[in-house]
């Protein structure tokens, strides 16, 4: 049985158009949601640090801006949108003690609640609404009159409306006219960490090194493999979001899909999914997020340190040289 999918015409907004919602924070979510929001017809304000980059950028989207507290003090939904690393220390210091009771506490990613890094008094509501693609395609897309698809969930239904608010929410973003899905805080934050660490960002980012260093080693030149096992994977993956794995497979030519069926299943062996489990373990353990907010100073110079390692990768610096040799010939 397929999970009921919320749209438009399944959802009301009322739960939400009598309530002052403060946006926390005004980086890549926080200025999408709070724009969608406003045009939509809530009632919202922007909570900020005050005189950085966000709090100019607020001001020239026609947000009186507020410092964190005094906004979290006016409204009685504060949707969370800082960094997971900085939500605590915020929390507690500016949130927490402006919470009365019936107010909401809303996310969109449940990291902070479900390790316990946050911790709600039982009087309030805690929701999610998790747009399933980044700040600036939320706006893009709101804008032309579609939306983004969420997931949403709640962990805590003090009043007995929660659910009624996150899916009003949902719709005022814009996410009901692309679908809208329930799931749980717990099952968000895992299978969002499992994806990005195994596939998304971790998996498919050593996958292409991998490739190219085995071609390069074996003496073709860096700029064809950087062609063959980076430049091309975008249309793969437009072929797969737009119809399924089987499109893409029916759109490359036969040649590929023998050999990509055939010697998939030799880079993806057994040993792969060995790590992806223990990962998931590590993600589901909490093993991770103690890794991650354990030492945050640690944690935030070990990422530095990679993400140096990689911007001094040759295929870094061909790409570069590919891109611009390639932007000119279309010019």
């Amino acid at each position: 049985m397929l999970t009921k999918v919320f749209y438009d015409e399944d959802v009301r907004i009322d739960p939400i158009e009598d309530r002052l919602v403060a946006v926390i924070g005004y980086g890549s979510q926080g200025r999408a949601q709070a724009l969608n929001l406003r045009d939509a017809g809530v009632s919202v304000i922007v909570g900020v640090r005050p005189n950085g980059p966000s709090w100019r950028r607020a001001k020239e989207d026609g947000f009186e801006p507020l410092e964190i507290g005094e906004a979290a003090k006016r409204a009685d939904v504060i949707q969370m949108l800082i960094p997971d690393l900085w939500q605590p220390e915020v929390y507690r210091k500016d949130i927490r003690p402006t919470l009365e009771e019936g107010d909401a506490l809303g996310f969109s990613h449940a990291f902070c609640v479900h390790y316990g890094l946050i911790k709600p008094p039982e009087e309030v509501d805690v929701f999610m609404v998790a747009p399933k693609g980044p700040g600036p395609r939320v706006r893009e897309e709101f804008v032309a009159g579609r939306g983004v698809p969420s997931l949403v969930a709640v962990e805590q239904d003090y009043t007995g409306r929660a659910m009624d608010l996150a899916l009003a929410y949902a719709k005022a973003i814009g996410s009901t006219r692309a679908g809208v899905m329930k799931t749980s805080f717990k099952e968000e934050v895992e299978t969002d960490l499992f994806g990005e660490q195994t596939v998304l960002v971790g998996g498919i980012t050593y996958l292409i090194l991998s490739g190219f260093e085995t071609l390069v080693e074996a003496g073709y030149q860096p700029e064809v493999a950087y062609f063959e096992v980076l430049n091309e994977l975008k249309l793969i993956v437009d072929l797969i979001y737009h119809g399924g794995l089987t499109n893409m497979l029916e759109s490359v030519s036969e040649t590929a899909r023998y050999g990509g069926l055939t010697r998939g299943p030799r880079v993806i062996d057994e040993g792969v999914r060995k790590e992806m489990k223990e990962i998931l373990e590590e993600i589901r353990s909490g093993k991770f997020a103690e890794e991650w907010t354990g030492n945050m100073e640690a944690s935030r110079r070990r990422m530095k340190e990679l993400v140096d390692e990689m911007e001094d990768h040759e295929i870094e610096r061909i790409g570069e040289q590919m891109r611009r040799l390639m932007r000119a010939g279309v010019q």
